[in-house]
């Protein structure tokens, strides 16, 4: 058993999602980095869909019933044991009785925390992962609070194994220095002016407050649409168009670009004007309020690519820990 000492600022318990229900409007949620999540899960010999716990800004604090092997990955954060520090990136031994305090993040906004068994909490929908909107999956549908307890699965294979794992360099995500998001344009891209839609792509974008597990709200040039009669079935608002359906990772346009992430809405009235993919929302997820970022305008079979490269990667880390 774990006992949270310290919840942090926004602990949750997640995997890599709730997959097969958004036609009944359930998003997937899981990890924001799904990258960082299968490599800390890689690293303590877990399957890549185990439970792990994801750290907004500041970690938790936790102390720990009986012996285990953790792993951190994603954003870097300080991390200690009786005074001693925790590597990011490697498979270390926690004791019994210890605990293990972690601290804000110095890049990066989103750590992954694994263990060896993975996080024992019970599936809703096929999913441990937290949708705290409605309150349901991971810890009692909600972030991790002082007093909590939180059971840890049996491991697949023996975890004293894994101690002293770790990810080599070269695959681990660029969270500092990457800024770059691409994104495929479309469906409703048509709905901007010529000057908007170049725009888009050719303006710094910077991250508010508002951004979360939801969706990330930017601040820049207010974008324009196209005058035109709405159609019926559309608000009054340019930004409207008749209801459609949201994919995660969609670029709204209320003004203000807005993309939504892996606890958003599956519908609306919105024009979608492009979708960030896959691989790169791993990288949207990592900045920090007030950073900056670009986006890219890429193909489909770019997107693609990226996404079986991003795939290489990973299975680079997990032959080398092998």
């Amino acid at each position: 058993m774990i006992h949270v000492t310290d919840g942090g600022i926004s602990t949750t318990v997640q995997d890599l999602g709730r997959q097969g229900h958004y036609h009944i409007g359930m998003p997937p949620s899981g990890a924001m980095d799904r990258t960082s999540h299968q490599i800390a899960n890689a690293l303590v010999g877990n399957d890549p869909d185990a439970a792990t716990l994801e750290m907004t800004y500041k970690g938790a604090s936790l102390e720990f019933e009986e012996d285990a092997v953790i792993a951190l990955a994603g954003a870097a954060m300080g991390a200690t044991v009786n005074d001693d520090a925790v590597p990011m990136y490697e498979a270390v031994r926690i004791e019994a009785g210890q605990e293990l305090i972690l601290e804000f993040t110095t890049e990066g906004a989103r750590t992954y925390l694994a263990v060896a068994g993975g996080i024992d909490v019970e599936p809703v929908m096929e999913s441990r992962s937290t949708y705290t909107l409605i309150g349901i999956g991971g810890y009692k549908g909600r972030t991790l609070e002082s007093g909590d307890t939180l059971a840890v699965g049996e491991p697949s294979s023996n975890p004293e194994a894994a101690i002293g794992n770790v990810a080599p360099v070269e695959y681990r995500p660029n969270i500092a220095e990457k800024t770059e998001i691409r994104i495929v344009i479309g469906l409703c891209d048509y709905r901007l002016t010529d000057d908007s839609r170049a725009a888009l792509c050719d303006v710094e974008w910077k991250v508010t407050p508002e951004a979360n597990r939801v969706g990330y709200r930017l601040e820049g040039p207010e974008l324009e649409f196209v005058e035109r009669e709405q159609p019926f079935g559309a608000g009054t608002d340019p930004s409207n168009v008749t209801d459609i359906g949201y994919p995660i990772g969609s670029i709204q346009v209320p003004q203000k670009p807005i993309v939504l992430m892996q606890d958003a809405v599956t519908g609306g009235g919105y024009a979608t004007v492009g979708t960030v993919i896959s691989t790169d929302r791993n990288v949207l997820s990592q900045r920090r309020t007030h950073e900056t970022i670009t986006f890219d305008a890429v193909t489909i079979e770019e997107a693609l690519e990226a996404r079986t490269a991003a795939k290489t990667d990973l299975e680079a880390i997990r032959s080398h820990i092998d």
